[in-house]
């Protein structure tokens, strides 16, 4: 089964809180993409509306929203996600994951953009007690 830590970052405080997603949930977010915006019933949040803004893999190599499908490729960077040059037109070849979800993402970064009727903070310290 597959299952999702989820790190939810809300802009108006600047505050990140982090979430377990498995079961049924996990596979609604299957096959989304970076960008994709959903409902935050998935993530223990209804009411809220939550957009992807990235992820990484079990082995740590992050998503890039540039690069479609879900495999992990070796591509030629400038900056961006997953390098950062140091001098002006450096390039380099690096492992990155596509922007697809798949069983093999660990992480899923994503943002509110519409907030709901209670506070981020204590519908998830509700649901971490059941």
């Amino acid at each position: 089964m597959v299952e999702f830590k989820a790190v939810i970052a809300d802009v108006k405080n600047g505050k990140t809180y982090n979430t377990l997603v498995s079961g049924q949930h996990a596979n609604r977010l299957m096959g989304m993409k970076i960008g994709d915006e959903f409902d935050g019933l998935f993530v223990s949040l209804p009411g809220y509306k939550l957009k992807i803004t990235g992820g990484s893999d079990k082995d740590g190599f992050p998503m890039r929203g540039d690069l479609p499908g879900q495999p992990r490729k070796k591509i030629v960077v400038s900056g961006g996600t997953g390098f950062h040059p140091r001098n002006k037109g450096e390039r380099r070849r690096k492992f990155v994951r596509g922007n697809t979800i798949s069983a093999d993402i660990t992480q899923i970064n994503m943002k509110v953009t519409s907030y709901g009727p209670r506070a981020i903070s204590e519908q998830l310290s509700q649901e971490e007690s059941k």
